[in-house]
């Protein structure tokens, strides 16, 4: 009971100071691997060092630091669980002794017992997003954390740069209001908006996945997902692009069988609508194939 007590008081100590506490081998097998042990530690293993090029890393823990600070300075905070760290320049030993080959990954290390599935935070479906990592240290340690993030006022001025944008066009037109009745200019604005959203931006607003994807052994980067129930940021722009260059192809070919041009013209619009149809199309259903597997179909 001695040692237990001196473990909770010396994460106690430290938790007082960083809300996620860094760890090396010998602190991670005293604290977190060895009994008695009557408190959970949420443990994110990363590769934060400028020359292991870990973009995704240094982005999950900014959300991880955010879940961290929000436990940490709540009224509710209590020594039943605790935030650390393990870099695998500081603790290589222990990704050895883990057999954990790659990075950024959240582990739950219960009071009881050791790791079970479950305790491994699904970070290929999920995201990283400290709302999501909220939900799943609920449910592996019944403590729920009300995430607080730090204010961003990115949104507020930007939407008041638009606000005072329209208001100096409306001052500067006068009277001269044609403008807001242009079908061009609101069609070309809802259009952009149902690309977006098409595309999968509300999905990564919500889930915050990491842009792409690099393999720690081979270096290769995939920036398609591989599975049909998550996406990357990359992967998001991707459809975007695609589905315009599809609309793209839609106008053209509308505009060859409606315009007053001459014959030709219009043959070159048809052709290169047709084309771009095809092509763009064709890289649709072929990222579709690629996240459900065993798709039948193709296009070209």
């Amino acid at each position: 009971q001695m040692v237990l007590s001196e473990k909770v008081n010396q994460l106690m100590e430290w938790a007082s100071k960083r809300s996620v506490i860094r760890m090396n081998g010998d602190k991670f097998r005293r604290l977190v691997k060895a009994p008695p042990r009557n408190y959970s530690v949420i443990v994110m293993f990363t590769a934060l060092q400028p020359h292991r090029q870990c973009v995704v890393c240094k982005q999950a823990d900014e959300e991880y630091q955010i879940l961290a600070n929000s436990w940490r300075y709540s009224s509710a905070f209590t020594n039943k669980i605790f935030f650390a760290m393990v870099d695998f320049d500081e603790g290589s030993d222990v990704f050895q002794m883990l057999n954990m080959n790659s990075a950024p990954t959240f582990i739950n290390f219960p009071a009881k017992g050791k790791p079970k599935r479950g305790d491994t935070y699904e970070l290929q479906v999920r995201g990283f997003a400290a709302e999501q990592l909220a939900r799943w240290v609920a449910d592996r340690t019944d403590v729920s954390i009300r995430v607080i993030r730090p204010p961003n006022y990115a949104g507020p001025l930007m939407l008041g740069l638009l606000l005072a944008v329209i208001g100096g066009l409306v001052y500067l037109r006068g009277s001269n209001l044609d403008f807001l009745y242009n079908k061009t200019g609101w069609a070309f604005a809802a259009l952009c908006f149902v690309l977006a959203m098409t595309s999968g931006q509300m999905w990564n607003h919500i889930r915050g996945p990491p842009y792409a994807h690099k393999n720690p052994h081979t270096g290769q980067v995939n920036y398609i997902h591989g599975s049909s129930q998550a996406q990357f940021v990359a992967e998001t722009h991707i459809v975007l692009l695609f589905n315009g260059g599809v609309t793209l192809g839609m106008v053209l070919l509308y505009e060859a069988a409606t315009s007053d041009m001459d014959v030709g013209k219009r043959k070159i619009m048809c052709i290169a609508g047709i084309g771009l149809v095809g092509l763009f199309f064709s890289w649709l259903l072929s990222v579709f194939r690629s996240k459900y597997h065993g798709y039948p179909y193709r296009y070209v």
